[in-house]
C-alpha cells in the first residue's frame, strides 16, 4: 500500500484558490473510480510550514501507470489542470510504501 503525495507551491496570495482547484481535480478522479479519497492541505497562510504551498495525499493499493490502456481519461479533466496550475510555481511528487499493517481492516483507498 502507498501513500503519494503531490505537493504545490503556489503564488503568493493564490494558496486557498489553488487548494479548491485541487479539491475539484480530487473529486473527478474520485468521481469516476480512478482515485482513492484525497486529503488537501495547505501551510503558510496561518500554520508554521513553507509559505504558499498546497499537499495532495492518498492511498492507493498498487503503483500503475496512468497512461496505461485500460484507464480512460475522464472528461474535462484537462481544463481542471488549467485551473490549478494558473496558480502553480513548482511542484513534486513523492511516494511512500507503508510499513506493516497499518490500517488493519480499514483500507482508506475504498
Amino acid at each position: 500500500m502507498y501513500l503519494i503525495r503531490r505537493t504545490f507551491k503556489i503564488q503568493k496570495g493564490k494558496t486557498r484558490d489553488a487548494a479548491q482547484a485541487a479539491k475539484e481535480l480530487s473529486e473527478k478522479y474520485q468521481s469516476v473510480g480512478q482515485r482513492a479519497p484525497v486529503w488537501i492541505y495547505i501551510s503558510g497562510p496561518t500554520t508554521p510550514g513553507p509559505a504558499d504551498t498546497i499537499y495532495m495525499d492518498w492511498v492507493e493499493e498498487k503503483l500503475e501507470n496512468p497512461y496505461r490502456e485500460d484507464n480512460k481519461s475522464p472528461d474535462g479533466l484537462r481544463e481542471l489542470f488549467q485551473n490549478l496550475y494558473q496558480y502553480v510555481e513548482d511542484s513534486t511528487i513523492d511516494f511512500f510504501q507503508y510499513y506493516g499493517d497499518t490500517f488493519g481492516e480499514n483500507k482508506p483507498y475504498q
